[in-house]
């Protein structure tokens, strides 16, 4: 019942300029991310509502080589059907692929995934997010594959296939000495589906509001 997210959000892309410039003008012009350590799975990756996060993370990018032109894209997204990680339900959905998948692995001989620590972060987060990747997924293949069999036989089915995945991460170190906030805390969102996608813009500078009334 509480499973759809209706609601529009504002999403930022952190890339490279000429992508930001592609996407607003092309926006059919979408492509997976499909790295086996994507931490919510293989897809289009939004920072929820954090331009500065987008452009810190471009910015880290142009700094390794990986880009031109440290840029960010906005875009209006609608979930949909989302595994959303914030939710406690789609938390043990996961769990529950997982001790599947881990079975499957040992019945295979074959071992796990890790999750592992880049040796560019001092701070350890594990930010190669391999067992997270594989595990989501897992869970995406398992259910995709039960929703085509239904359709298959009886031509329709009740299986609910996610148009994308939604997680908050702490990263970065603590804000400050003691804290409980890190640095580089987000929210994360993967969409898998396109069509959650309702358009592209270039983000605009805030300005002054109200202006200041000059006394003379």
């Amino acid at each position: 019942m509480y499973d759809q997210r209706p609601n529009m959000i504002i999403g930022f892309h952190g890339c490279d300029e000429s992508k930001a410039n592609q996407l607003v003008n092309d926006p059919d012009t979408i492509s997976f991310s499909k790295e086996n350590y994507d931490w919510l799975g293989h897809g289009l990756y939004f920072w929820e509502n954090n331009y500065d996060r987008a452009l810190e993370w471009a910015t880290h990018k142009k700094a390794q080589g990986k880009i031109k032109k440290a840029a960010v894209v906005g875009a209006i997204l609608q979930l949909g059907q989302c595994c959303d990680f914030l939710d406690t339900k789609f938390i043990r959905t996961i769990s529950v692929y997982h001790k599947l998948m881990e079975s499957q692995y040992q019945q295979a001989g074959k071992k796990l995934p890790e999750n592992l620590n880049a040796t560019v972060d001092p701070h350890n987060d594990r930010l190669l997010r391999m067992l997270d990747c594989a595990t989501i997924e897992f869970m995406h293949k398992e259910i995709t594959q039960k929703y085509n069999e239904d359709i298959l036989n009886t031509g329709y089915s009740n299986i609910k296939v996610f148009d994308s995945t939604r997680g908050v991460f702490t990263e970065g170190g603590l804000a400050y000495t003691g804290a409980g906030i890190y640095a580089k805390s987000h929210i994360q969102i993967c969409i898998r589906n396109f069509n959650c996608i309702k358009g592209f813009f270039f983000p605009r500078k805030e300005i002054d509001f109200p202006t200041p009334i000059k006394t003379t």
